[in-house]
């Protein structure tokens, strides 16, 4: 699938994403769990992408209770990420965002493949809080890091159109 294509000097090039890691293989998700994208792994193994965790890079337990966002406040425009036993997470999500914004910064890439619907990757849809599989439009907190920084996203779900068995990824 995807080759790294070295440069004239023979040096691997940078990295052109980075990657949910639970996506690259990572057990990371809140059940200790992974999500293995072939397509993502394939892209780690070739040098092409960088993994990396929010949830992990927050400080919080693999394995912890499963959170979500929940719009909150007044006028239901401020996020909290809750857990599915109550416990209010987000001062731990945004410190993983923050962390993982680095990382990604860091990094030198410019593109991102996140897993859909997370609190932390989900790009243009998470779930809404009821812990009832119920989408609502938003983006996950690091997800809306890496977008405002100018980052190009993508999920497991809507891959890159150049991403293909045949075709190696510069």
């Amino acid at each position: 699938m995807a080759k790294a294509i070295k440069d004239a000097a023979g040096a691997a090039p940078r990295p052109r994403f980075v990657v949910s890691g639970c996506l690259a293989g990572l057990c990371c998700r809140y059940d200790g769990a992974s999500n293995p994208c072939p397509q993502v792994v394939a892209l780690v193994e070739a040098g092409l992408a960088v993994p990396v965790c929010p949830e992990s890079l927050s400080g919080l337990p693999v394995p912890r209770p499963p959170c979500e966002q929940v719009l909150a406040g007044p006028e239901k425009n401020e996020i909290r990420v809750l857990s599915r036993d109550g416990a209010d997470v987000t001062a731990a999500f945004e410190r993983g965002a923050d962390r993982a914004l680095s990382a990604a910064l860091a990094s030198g890439a410019r593109e991102a493949i996140l897993k859909a619907r997370s609190p932390s990757c989900g790009v243009g849809e998470v779930y809404d809080g009821s812990f009832s599989h119920t989408l609502r439009p938003g983006d996950g907190l690091w997800a809306k890091r890496l977008r405002e920084a100018g980052f190009r996203l993508w999920t497991e779900d809507s891959l890159p159109p150049d991403m293909t068995d045949d075709t190696p990824t510069p």
